[in-house]
């Protein structure tokens, strides 16, 4: 069957439907509940929620879907309860009872499971379809409940977003502002517990917690804004659910539900290694630009340091090139990392090399300039950090590069004549004759 023919089926339609708006919704209402630390949540509820469904059965012997789903409210509502008691008034953490209360409830459901089972009507019951989901079950009325579900809990959520931003970031303040926060937190629990209870049929309980996570964290190496987050996790929820619907189409016996959450997870490993801003291979070349950087920064500083030992010890000021080897081990690096480093600074123009002494280097005229800058800001950082309770006055931010640009005429000027109280002054190279000719350069380069 191809894709087209697949959407032109009626029961496809009804699935399609049915796995978007839960993709949307579970996607939404799960950037909350990431961002208040509470991924286990989903879990909790999505397993608490199997023994109402066989309660319900044990105590009706009927099939019914809209009795199923208020089994699993009523027993996520008791789940939820003794979660939040558990955590308020003894000492055990949030996370701890979340764990707890998953445990107990899914081992009490997997026996009345077991049992019903075993009872004169439980190969009739498919009950066991709520574990891992049964999607193309969806009928037209199961798609209306979840229409109207999932319209109630996204409309909500618009109307409260204020409210719900506060609660996720800082609850504290929010009580300081009379906002019932306790309130807002329960009522978040229970737009959660309905999120889960109307994905059961379509993902089951065991995997309905990655729909509620996955696309919100997905959706958060993306973007630092709440509103764009949530739009995001809710298109990749829709996503995920088109993905697993029409993939599942394709291939026979192939199961909606968990394919949907591997479509979710497809995403989110696609934003882990792809994202502009948080993703591993941006990070990756990130972080190796920048330690490019410091290596031609250090290499930069040991030549200019270099230099002036030479001038000061033996008062040469042209013709005067410093060996790799000495660069080497001024530096701490190795002799191969040196000369990538000083062939990256050759081709921004800042060294050159003596073409019958290839393994010696000096500078440019730009070159110089650069260095002496760079000299000049980690001695102005040793002076300050030396002193600091000296020029503590001086409003100056550690956690910036540059100390020059932070300081005014006068500061400057006294930390200047502090450095050469303390004889660390760069001393001024600039005045070697620097390459004269693009032609003399590229043949080696006259001495700065």
């Amino acid at each position: 069957m191809s894709w087209w023919q697949a959407l032109l089926d009626p029961n496809t339609q009804w699935v399609l439907a049915g796995c978007i708006l839960l993709g949307i919704s579970s996607g939404v209402l799960g950037c909350f509940a990431f961002l208040r630390g509470r991924s286990l949540m989903g879990d909790a509820l999505a397993h608490a929620a199997l023994p109402g469904v066989c309660l319900v059965f044990l105590l009706t012997g009927s099939k019914s879907v809209g009795l199923f789903l208020l089994g699993a409210v009523l027993s996520g509502l008791v789940a939820t309860y003794f979660i939040s008691m558990i955590s308020r008034h003894s000492r055990i953490k949030e996370d701890t009872a979340l764990a707890l209360i998953l445990s107990v409830f899914f081992g009490i459901g997997i026996v009345l499971l077991t049992y019903i089972q075993h009872s004169s009507s439980g190969n009739q019951s498919g009950l066991d379809k709520f574990l891992f989901g049964q999607a193309a079950s969806l009928v037209g009325n199961d798609v209306n409940t979840m229409v109207v579900v999932g319209a109630i809990l996204i409309l909500l959520t618009s109307l409260l977003f204020k409210e719900f931003k506060l609660l996720s970031f800082d609850a504290g303040f929010g009580r300081g502002l009379g906002l019932p926060m306790g309130m807002l937190d329960g009522l978040l629990m229970v737009m959660l517990l309905m999120s889960v209870v109307i994905g059961l049929q379509a993902v089951g309980v065991v995997l309905m917690a990655a729909m509620l996570i996955t696309p919100a964290v997905t959706a958060r190496y993306w973007t630092n804004k709440l509103g764009s987050m949530v739009i995001l996790s809710g298109v990749f929820g829709a996503l995920s659910g088109a993905f697993g619907t029409l993939l599942s189409t394709q291939v026979q016996n192939l199961p909606t539900g968990p394919i949907i959450v591997l479509g979710a997870t497809a995403l989110f490993l696609f934003s882990l290694i792809f994202s502009p801003s948080r993703g591993v291979l941006f990070k990756l070349i990130r972080f190796l630009r920048l330690r490019n950087q410091v290596l031609q920064q250090d290499v930069l500083r040991s030549l200019y340091e270099c230099m002036e030992h030479e001038i000061k010890q033996q008062r040469i000021s042209h013709n005067l090139y410093i060996p790799v080897n000495r660069l080497s081990q001024k530096s701490g690096k190795a002799h191969a990392t040196v000369v990538k480093a000083l062939s990256s600074l050759q081709k921004k123009g800042w060294v050159a090399f003596d073409k019958s002494r290839l393994e010696h280097w000096t500078f440019t005229k730009t070159g110089v300039e650069k260095a002496h800058d760079l000299i000049l800001n980690q001695r102005l950082w040793d002076l300050f950090l030396m002193n600091e309770q000296k020029y503590q006055g001086y409003g100056v931010d550690q956690n910036e590069e540059l100390i020059v640009h932070q300081l005014t005429k006068p500061q400057l000027k006294q930390m200047l004549a502090e450095l050469e109280h303390y004889d660390m002054t760069p001393l001024l190279l600039g005045h070697m004759s620097p390459p004269t000719s693009r032609k003399k350069s590229e043949q080696g380069g006259v001495p700065v």
